[in-house]
């Protein structure tokens, strides 16, 4: 029976969509009324006047939400159907069952008025092509959307408030247990507690999470992780899982809710990601919740280092973990130009590069400075600064080489016991079962034969170990002597290649905050060390260049090696005495003879009678006399002698003893020079008689 009058014979000639939603799997195990309400409106169809044959029910969406279109099949065919003009109505029990979200919801309401196709809930008939229907369907598609955030907001706001009491059960990281009475503890397991110790013991020693990865890879060791019933697993380690624990504020001792927040992610059907967010934005964070495997001191300290080793040069403006480069100053070095962290340049020779600007506002290189003199001055200062230090580090580093290797081995043996407990089981689960049932049998025997085969593979690695392991004891009277009186013994160590390019970035970052950096003129470094503590030095440093005209203060060194030349002085004699008072070469940290004499000599001060005097013909020009008259270089003259404007051959004299180009001593000469070189004359020949054309 038609009890609508919107239903019209087109429509009834076209198909009924019945869809058909539910919004998670347990709804549809146990919302079965709501389920058999939906499919009722097969009924609802055929009262208002369709057949049975042209009812058709979507139901592939059972499970999903309706938050989003992405995964839908179902709701894609529906669209699908209405677009092609094969649905005369759309029935759904009410409208959120199509969908929660309007980006959605309005596309079906432009398809539906297009293809004039109804759409109709338990309420009643609805036309989108009409005003009436398409602000009632709009007014119900937005209810829908908001109640779905309001039922969202009202399960976490009761999930946070339960949270800052501390009474939300979160799931727990490898390392504790809940009992019945929802209390938390350290798990039982010795290993497992053993296991995240030296985690944390190996980081604050190793400084870096790559570093403590592949100590365990070296020892053959693994850690504890759980699976999603929360059972122990032992895997081995990555640098994510290394991470994680360290990451966690729980081994501190701190409940935490609200770490990560959901972030939309397009082109999946999961529409949010879990991101990571700072410490501050937690929701709930309560100290001193759970036993404690590292003091919030420490995990305070921890984070800051995860930080700094994050290699985030242009955002975070981090140093980065040190590695085996030959820049010693990477990551701490600043430009006093903009501000801003300079990188390093491997390029040909080591640079200190400021291109912040460049890569924001392709501005020009700020400025770029070489990195040798800097990273040595700043050395020195390191070792003046260390030199008052008279402490003994050699009983400390073999405490501390004790300790470790005490941790490690106690590690190792209680994985020896774990795989020695692994293997007893599998051979008394082997003994237990039927001999009859050898299906069962040969697994047990497989599995008691791998069991037993990694535990003694372990016993011999560790047995192995034991005995090549060199003691303290045999440590050499050299090396003992260069740890003691660290300070005074420093620069030796340094020199000697001791310890390695990391380990000395290290060592400067121990006391060096920052180094700031300014070309304050072409061969002047301004360096400001800026120490822990907030103490700062400053150096000028200066630096080699290409030429004596880039020295700073090369019009007053040229104008010292002019009075002392004339003043008889020889040039190393002059070289010692710029020296002395502070003056040097362009490629030294010195005056050189050679610069001296290159100097003198373009004053044309001569030492020597024989030495750089111009040669002289008379009755004749030479080559140089003839360019200095007309104004012109000799490179001129001998390029028209080349291409053969100028005619003349070379003569050979008694007073010299290289042949040379000679020309009459005559103002003709210079006349006919000036007109080829004003272009009159295009060709000139000094063969025989002049000759000009």
């Amino acid at each position: 029976m038609n009890t609508s009058e919107l239903v019209k014979t087109q429509h009834l000639e076209r198909k009924a969509i019945i869809y058909i939603r539910q919004s998670s799997t347990h709804q549809v195990l146990t919302n079965q009324e709501s389920l058999r309400l939906q499919y009722a409106l097969k009924q609802r169809a055929m009262d208002l006047g369709w057949h049975e044959k042209s009812i058709e029910i979507i139901d592939s969406d059972l499970g999903l939400t309706g938050s989003t279109a992405e995964g839908r099949q179902g709701f894609k065919d529906l669209i699908a159907k209405v677009t092609l003009g094969q649905a005369g109505i759309v029935l759904s029990y009410e409208v959120t069952r199509l969908s929660r979200n309007c980006s959605d919801w309005y596309p079906l309401l432009d398809v539906c008025g297009i293809r004039n196709c109804l759409i109709g809930d338990r309420d009643g008939i609805y036309d989108p092509g009409t005003p009436n229907g398409r602000l009632l369907l709009g007014l119900k598609g937005q209810i829908s959307e908001m109640e779905l955030h309001t039922l969202k907001g009202r399960l976490t706001a009761g999930l946070v408030n339960k949270a800052k009491r501390g009474e939300l059960v979160l799931k727990l990281p490898a390392g504790f247990i809940r009992d019945k009475q929802e209390r938390v503890f350290k798990d039982p397991n010795l290993e497992v507690q053993s296991r995240i110790q030296l985690i944390f013991d190996l980081f604050l020693k190793l400084k870096s999470a790559s570093q403590v990865l592949r100590h365990f890879n070296q020892q053959e060791l693994t850690i504890p992780r759980t699976d999603q019933f929360g059972e122990i697993l032992w895997k081995r380690p990555t640098h994510a899982a290394i991470c994680t624990i360290l990451k966690n504020p729980m081994y501190a001792g701190s409940y935490v809710y609200g770490r990560t927040r959901a972030t939309p992610k397009m082109g999946s059907i999961k529409n949010s990601m879990q991101k990571a967010i700072p410490p501050q934005e937690w929701k709930v964070r309560i100290d001193n919740k759970y036993p404690a495997y590292i003091s919030l001191e420490c995990y305070e300290q921890i984070q800051a280092m995860l930080r700094d080793n994050h290699a985030e040069y242009i955002h975070n403006q981090t140093r980065g973990v040190p590695r085996p480069g030959k820049a010693l100053l990477h990551g701490i070095v600043y430009c006093g130009e903009c501000g801003h962290k300079m990188m390093v340049q491997y390029k040909k020779s080591t640079r200190y590069l400021c291109n912040t600007l460049r890569r924001t506002h392709a501005e020009p290189v700020c400025q770029f400075i070489p990195a040798d003199p800097i990273d040595d001055t700043v050395v020195t200062a390191f070792f003046e600064a260390l030199s008052p230090v008279e402490i003994d580090i050699y009983a400390k580093a073999m405490s501390d080489k004790y300790k470790q290797n005490e941790g490690m081995n106690r590690s190792k043996l209680q994985q020896i016991e774990r795989l020695r407990y692994q293997a007893r089981l599998a051979e008394r689960q082997f003994n237990q079962v039927d001999p009859d049932n050898r299906l069962v049998a040969a697994e047990l025997e497989r599995r008691w034969e791998s069991a037993l085969g990694e535990f003694k593979q372990a016993e011999m690695n560790f047995a192995h170990e034991s005995q090549t392991k060199a003691l303290p004891s045999l440590i050499s009277q050299k090396i003992k002597n260069a740890f003691q009186n660290i300070g005074q013994k420093m620069p030796e160590i340094w020199q000697q290649n001791l310890i390695s390019q990391e380990q000395k970035k290290s060592l400067l970052r121990s006391l060096i905050d920052k180094i700031v950096i300014h070309r304050v003129t072409r061969d002047n470094i301004k360096t400001r060390i800026i120490w822990k503590g907030g103490d700062t030095t400053t150096i000028q440093i200066p630096i080699t260049v290409g030429s004596f005209q880039e020295l700073s203060f090369s019009n007053e060194m040229e104008q010292l090696i002019i009075d002392l030349s004339q003043a008889n002085k020889t040039d190393q004699e002059i070289a010692d005495q710029l020296t002395t008072k502070g003056f040097r070469s362009p490629m030294k940290q010195h005056v050189l003879p050679s610069t001296v004499k290159t100097i003198r000599l373009k004053h044309r001060i001569l030492q020597k009678q024989h030495q750089s005097h111009p040669r002289r013909i008379k009755g004749s020009l030479t080559l140089v006399e003839i360019s200095k008259r007309i104004n012109v270089s000799q490179h001129w003259i001998y390029d028209r002698i080349n291409n053969g404007k100028i005619v003349v051959d070379k003569i050979q004299t008694e007073k010299y003893k290289n042949p040379m180009y000679l020309f009459p001593d005559t103002e003709e000469t210079i006349k006919l020079f000036l007109d080829l070189k004003n272009g009159i004359l295009d060709n000139l020949n000094f063969l025989g008689e002049y000759q000009y054309a």
